[in-house]
């Protein structure tokens, strides 16, 4: 079982940067791929960005290739998700995932779930 907290959201203007955590619970945290997803209003939760188990592979949607980085540490039971050069339309709320396999794209391959943080970009 694995408990995960996301923290790290808030309000910014176009451009801006913020930098999500999701904190872990559990001792085998390191043997999980982690992956961020998204979910604005009447929308269907979407795959952002995932990373493997020791933070070597790692796998971003289109849309924020370039902009976004997903890094872990294993030490700290911790995810990240950097996002910089934040845009209107990644308004959402934010989640992350935990699998306990190689990292995947769809919201249906994860296991644990957080509870979410909003991020929200205004112009």
């Amino acid at each position: 079982q694995v408990q995960l907290v996301e923290s790290g959201g808030g309000f910014v203007q176009v451009g801006g940067s913020l930098r999500l955590s999701c904190a872990a619970s559990g001792r085998t945290f390191s043997s999980y791929a982690m992956g961020w997803f998204c979910q604005a209003p009447g929308m269907e939760r979407e795959f952002v960005a995932a990373i493997n188990w020791n933070g070597v592979i790692t796998y971003y949607t289109d849309s924020v290739k370039g902009r976004f980085t997903i890094s872990r540490d294993n030490a700290k039971n911790t995810v990240y998700l950097q996002m910089n050069g934040l845009k209107v339309e990644d308004t959402a709320v934010y989640y992350c995932a935990a699998r306990r396999t190689t990292a995947a794209m769809t919201p249906n391959d994860y296991d644990y779930w957080g509870q979410g943080t909003q991020v929200t970009v205004s112009s």
